[in-house]
């Protein structure tokens, strides 16, 4: 078995992005399986292009992208990306689409097929926050989970997949002193935790992990 994730250099300003940091501090193997490590671009479509690369190359059985989520508070498990490029800043090479599809032959939207639910609650059992989300967002996150689901629907029918969202670091919050921050550490160890689950889990559980609004 082969995992590939992904994680996001720095954007928005900051000096580091926890996402690549935390990827690149997993382990080399977990629960047997090969962990292949990439770090990708904060851009529209070059994040896109570099993943459809590793895809083609590395074949892996499950994809992960890791991106940062900055004020959320807890490892956010993304449930769905939706076909639309609405980025509230500029990304790393300045480009800041409005209201654009990210594939015109995509549908509206597509659904991850990892055990979302089973990786959130392997997390809380090792007492890491953890959450199901039902949005990624607009940005450069959402554009390269709809980017791999995309490829998924369309190329490679047996391949699991899906996005991570994990907040700042608390050196990223000095500054801000109302956003919530996680230790790397423990990033690290909620995505390994999470990983070791989508690869237990072929389907996944059932359990209370939605939200009122």
């Amino acid at each position: 078995m082969k995992v590939l994730v992904t994680g996001f250099d720095p954007f928005g300003g900051e000096k580091v992005n926890p996402a690549i940091e935390a990827v690149k501090r997993i382990k080399d193997k977990i629960a047997g399986a090969d962990i292949v490590k990439l770090e990708v671009p904060t851009v529209f479509n070059k994040s896109i292009k570099k993943l459809e690369e590793a895809l083609e190359k590395e074949r892996p059985d499950i994809t992960i992208c890791v991106g940062q989520a900055g004020g959320r508070n807890r490892i956010s498990v993304e449930r769905v990306a939706i076909n639309i490029s609405d980025g509230r800043i500029p990304d790393n090479e300045g480009y800041q689409p409005i209201d654009e599809p990210i594939f015109e032959d995509g549908d509206a939207a597509y659904f991850s097929n990892l055990p979302i639910k089973a990786m959130v609650k392997a997390m809380k059992e090792q007492n890491i926050p953890a959450e199901v989300s039902n949005t990624a967002g607009t940005y450069v996150c959402n554009h390269l989970m709809y980017g791999l689901l995309y490829n998924i629907h369309k190329k490679y029918p047996h391949m699991k997949g899906g996005f991570i969202h994990i907040p700042f670091l608390p050196e990223q919050v000095i500054d801000k002193p109302d956003r919530p921050s996680m230790s790397l550490d423990l990033i690290v160890k909620g995505l390994e935790v999470a990983i070791e689950a989508a690869l237990k889990y072929h389907e996944d559980i059932k359990e209370i992990g939605g939200e009122i609004h």
